[in-house]
């Protein structure tokens, strides 16, 4: 009995062990793998990098990781020439495997967000246009409401339209008004249109995500984000 208990107590010891271990060995990574994020994106400051599933060693020996969450503050993409910060991105990556001596890592699938603001929105189109929260319409389409100053024969016109927002071929954010009010002015429909109708190809995001849908709230755009082979470092 007593070598028993004696042994029982060196299990709990060693696996006491191997649990600090392996959570050392998380935080390293984790640390790591944020780091290389930084850089990839151009970053300000660390990503937040969650490593989930246990234990992590025996994962790392496959050279597969079964979950990594990631989440990004102030991701900066390109469009149309502006550039245009993302407040917040998150990504839920799954099967993320380790390669070239683990120096780089690729997800088989993820899922995500991001948000914009309304300030960004506007800042990334174009000048004299404001973007604001414009509610949904009655078939549930995300909408917004753009305000555009424009001259027309000597005369200045501001108009304010409610725009639906939608996701374009997995890279682009499309606003569309559905009517411009005082088009019966001749001219001045196109003007308005050609300031407030946009499309802005988002490009800079994680190589492998794609935009899905978008929803407006109050605070700005929330957009789904999903993707195959994501390169999450290297």
């Amino acid at each position: 009995m007593r070598a028993l208990r004696i042994l029982l107590i060196i299990a709990v010891v060693l696996g006491g062990l191997f649990v600090a271990a392996d959570r050392i060995a998380v935080g390293l990574a984790e640390s790591e793998v944020a780091g290389k994020i930084k850089s990839t994106q151009g970053l300000s400051a660390n990503p937040e990098v969650s490593i989930n599933g246990f234990p992590f060693l025996t994962q790392v020996a496959g050279k597969e990781l079964d979950e990594v969450d990631v989440t990004m503050d102030g991701v900066t993409a390109s469009s149309a020439g502006r550039s245009l910060r993302i407040t917040e991105m998150t990504a839920e990556l799954r099967d993320v495997r380790l390669e070239n001596n683990f120096s780089s890592a690729t997800a088989d699938r993820a899922t995500g967000s991001a948000g914009i603001s309304y300030a960004d929105l506007s800042t990334a189109s174009s000048e004299g246009v404001t973007v604001s929260y414009g509610g949904r319409d009655q078939s549930g389409k995300s909408q917004v409401k753009v305000t555009a100053r424009v001259a027309l024969l000597g005369r200045s016109f501001e108009r304010s339209v409610i725009s639906t927002v939608s996701v374009v071929d997995g890279d682009t954010i499309r606003l569309r008004a559905d009517e411009i009010p005082g088009a019966g002015i001749p001219g001045l429909e196109n003007l308005v249109r050609g300031k407030i109708d946009f499309d802005r190809e988002i490009s800079g995001l994680p190589q492998g995500l794609k935009l899905d849908k978008v929803v407006t709230t109050e605070k700005g755009v929330d957009i789904s984000v999903v993707g195959d082979g994501v390169k999450l470092a290297g």
